[in-house]
């Protein structure tokens, strides 16, 4: 199975292009990662592709900063160039794609909330015990609709 699930932002704008009536759109996604070493990168960078319905949809409402989820399959791009050097890459065929934030959000950057303000809601995350769980504050028992 091929299978590629990543959210992250564009990191350009999408170049989008037609040929025999269909849409080729080519982008690229910043990826954040979720450990991060000093010296090593906060994010890792992936060069994408979609056709058709999908690339029509990225022409049309994606740009540089939306940040998006995506699905798609991991494909080598590997080639010989001009000086008979092989050069290895890799793609995502996007399968599908999704907006990962509100029009509103991106607008106000609401993605740069500082640390420590949970930002709008009621459902704003209480401290976390550290085992990737969430704490449910005391008295919140009657309001679970699966206690």
């Amino acid at each position: 199975m091929n299978k590629v699930i990543l959210m992250g932002r564009l990191t350009r704008d999408p170049e989008v292009r037609y040929s025999n009536d269909l849409a080729v759109a080519n982008f690229s996604i910043a990826v954040d990662r979720r450990f991060k070493r000093e010296g090593q990168p906060e994010a890792d960078f992936f060069d994408c592709t979609a056709f058709r319905k999908t690339a029509e949809f990225i022409e049309k409402y994606l740009h540089k900063g939306t940040k998006v989820v995506l699905d798609g399959e991991l494909q080598n791009d590997n080639y010989t160039n001009k000086e008979g050097q092989k050069v290895y890459r890799n793609r995502i065929m996007v399968n599908q794609i999704e907006f990962a934030e509100s029009k509103v959000a991106s607008q106000s950057g609401a993605a740069q909330i500082p640390s420590g303000d949970p930002g709008p809601g009621p459902a704003a995350p209480v401290s976390g015990s550290g085992d990737g769980f969430m704490s449910i504050p005391d008295g919140v028992d009657e309001e679970l609709p699966f206690s």
